[in-house]
């Protein structure tokens, strides 16, 4: 495992961490016995930057992180995020008196005193535009209730809006072969400002994994299932946006661009961490051996130019125009 700095935190962390929504909820039902094996094997590969949410399983991927670090003898570091627990709920999860309660009990289910960064789970953009948001964090980090803040954005334009406040540490994106604009878009001034960036859905929900097909069957409780479309949350957290029939053509014509002797989801993964402005990937697993396969991604050697311009080609003239949602 390779480690990158942290942004302007001062931590290294590993430049694969673990997206821990999928053992909280949305993607099928996991046991405690298997979060805990695909932790500890996180762990076991060298990972230490975790990421959850409060409101994954109303509080569950939380309470099993936080079972688990306590039975650590390194240090890792653990980001969560707030504004999307059920309770009280879409718009009144946002105000500094919501954000100081939901963080209390983010740091009650982790076991911390202070938690090493919180985000903003996918804010409305005019929330970000009335700036409020960033005064109430930079209350809970006087508090002492938090080290750093970040956001998790749906839009580059909700990034570069991130972008221009005073004590951001960090922003997590969508960004995958299948969803490259974040390239031109914020990357530059991202390392200028020293603001770590965090990547979330690097394979696609599952489709640059090579994996999927048309008889794939997902459960009920699988967002792949039931937020296909966009029916409950935003669609580009789903198959990054692309409808899911379109997204396996497109897998198909990808395979002949990338190494053959790779697996898709390794060289996927390498892909994004070829870029230098990304500070750590966080693909999500459901088993020890997934976890295993994406760590192994930080070993290969970096793709070449020429299948880095193949790709970035296959984007633009293949791939952006089907993309659905906020973006």
């Amino acid at each position: 495992m390779n480690y990158r700095t942290f942004g302007n935190t001062g931590w290294k962390v590993s430049e694969v961490g673990l997206g821990t929504w999928q053992i909280g909820a949305d993607w099928g039902d996991v046991s405690d016995s298997t979060a805990e094996e695909v932790l500890a094997t996180a762990v076991e590969n060298g990972v230490t930057f975790f990421d959850t949410a409060d409101c994954y399983g109303e509080g569950l991927s939380e309470s099993r992180l936080g079972r688990f670090i306590k039975t650590l003898s390194k240090e890792v570091v653990i980001a969560t995020k707030i504004g999307r627990f059920p309770q009280p709920g879409w718009p009144d999860n946002f105000s500094l008196e919501q954000f100081r309660k939901h963080t209390e009990n983010s740091l009650k289910r982790l076991g911390m005193e202070t938690l090493d960064l919180t985000q903003v789970h996918c804010p409305p953009t005019d929330l970000l535009e009335r700036g409020e948001v960033f005064d109430w964090l930079r209350t809970l980090k006087r508090e002492g209730k938090i080290q750093q803040f970040g956001f998790s954005v749906e839009s580059m334009e909700e990034a570069q809006i991130c972008l221009r406040e005073e004590g951001v540490a960090s922003l997590q994106i969508i960004f995958n072969i299948f969803r490259q604009k974040a390239i031109a878009s914020i990357f530059k001034e991202a390392q200028e400002k020293q603001v770590a960036l965090i990547v979330r859905l690097p394979l696609a929900s599952g489709l640059l994994s090579g994996k999927l097909n048309r008889n794939t069957h997902f459960a009920n409780s699988d967002h792949r299932n039931f937020n296909r479309d966009g029916q409950e949350f935003n669609v580009g957290e789903t198959f990054s946006g692309l409808p899911f029939e379109k997204g396996l053509e497109l897998v198909d014509s990808l395979k002949k661009l990338v190494p053959e002797n790779q697996a898709l989801s390794q060289s996927a993964l390498r892909w994004v961490l070829d870029f230098e402005a990304v500070s750590v990937v966080i693909p999500g697993s459901k088993n020890p051996r997934q976890v295993m396969d994406n760590c192994a991604a930080s070993s290969l050697a970096p793709l070449t130019p020429a299948t880095h311009e193949a790709l970035s080609d296959f984007y633009l003239n293949e791939v952006a125009s089907h993309i659905r949602g906020k973006y």
